[in-house]
């Protein structure tokens, strides 16, 4: 009895292991690997080609004190991740809140909301910039016919109306994922609160702000986290819709990085292994400090409900 349960035991843990085999091969190659090899390349200059030259840490150096584009880019990047999370979390919460409430024509809403999200950002990112076209676009056509601008309006000419468009573009795309999120933590607060709170005499705006809002907060802190990561990292909509320009003024951290892996873009610099794997330990500890202060200082936040 005791051997067929050992059997069954390693048999068990055998399939456990077989199932996750092929996640644990993609964290050692897509994570641990270029990790390892980032901290390789961080103490030399190397194009990818010919010998590579030990600059010890210099290329921090640069970083810190000669690189004005990459903290411009940094600056792009907390720019957009604080107005995002200003924007889109309220909206998110309410227009969960109506479509919890089963306002008619709910479930056509609640699509409505979640389709960006399933868009490919390539697709979006070409549509506003057909859409903000400074020659034929739709919103330039539609400010000159109603007389709020005279002639059309380059968007796309000057850092913070590019900057912006890529902010406008971000957050629709991905409200809907962030309502369904909230969507979620309403139907699991019970409705014996808000019928008791209307027994009271609390309003409808009170509920909400005492009892939503509150009883919401978990499902706060993982979207909060989720939405400021994400917005961090950006990249794919800043390179189809403005690739860095004019002058590289919207440029965003992870798009300053890729450029010296890969050397395109407006400044067609020379392949950097070692600057560009110096860059990415910084941004990866500013990330990681990030988290570790927000989850700190929001974990009472999944104590309330």
């Amino acid at each position: 009895m005791a051997k067929s349960r050992r059997a069954d035991l390693a048999g068990g843990h055998l399939q456990e292991f077989i199932m996750l085999f092929p996640m644990f091969v993609g964290f050692l190659v897509f994570t641990i690997y270029p990790i390892l090899w980032a901290l390789r390349w961080v103490l030399y200059d190397y194009s990818g080609f010919g010998k590579p030259f030990f600059v010890g840490l210099d290329n921090f150096a640069r970083a810190f004190f000669r690189d004005k584009e990459f903290w411009r880019s940094l600056a792009n990047t907390f720019y957009l991740a604080g107005m995002k999370l200003i924007i889109e979390m309220p909206l998110a919460i309410v227009l969960a809140f109506f479509v919890n409430n089963k306002v008619r024509g709910s479930s056509i809403l609640r699509i409505i909301y979640f389709l960006p999200t399933v868009f490919s950002i390539a697709v979006m990112g070409l549509v506003f910039s057909i859409l903000f076209s400074a020659y034929n676009g739709i919103v330039n056509a539609a400010l000159v016919a109603a007389g709020f601008l005279k002639t059309n309006f380059n968007f796309f000419g000057s850092r913070w109306p590019a900057l912006n468009i890529v902010l406008l573009v971000s957050t629709w795309s991905t409200f809907g994922i962030n309502m369904i999120y909230f969507l979620m933590g309403l139907q699991n607060i019970p409705n014996e609160l808000y019928e008791c709170a209307t027994l009271d005499g609390a309003s409808g705006s009170r509920q909400f702000f005492f009892i939503t809002i509150p009883l919401l907060a978990p499902v706060m802190q993982i979207v909060f986290m989720l939405s400021l990561l994400g917005t961090m990292r950006i990249t794919d909509v800043v390179l189809v819709m403005t690739n860095g320009q004019p002058g590289g003024t919207t440029e965003v951290a992870m798009t300053h990085i890729l450029k010296l892996f890969f050397s395109f873009g407006a400044g067609s610099v020379r392949r950097q292994y070692g600057y560009g794997s110096a860059l990415s330990i910084i941004l990866g500890v500013i990330l990681a400090i990030i988290t570790i202060l927000y989850l700190k200082n929001s974990k009472r936040m999944k104590n309330i409900y």
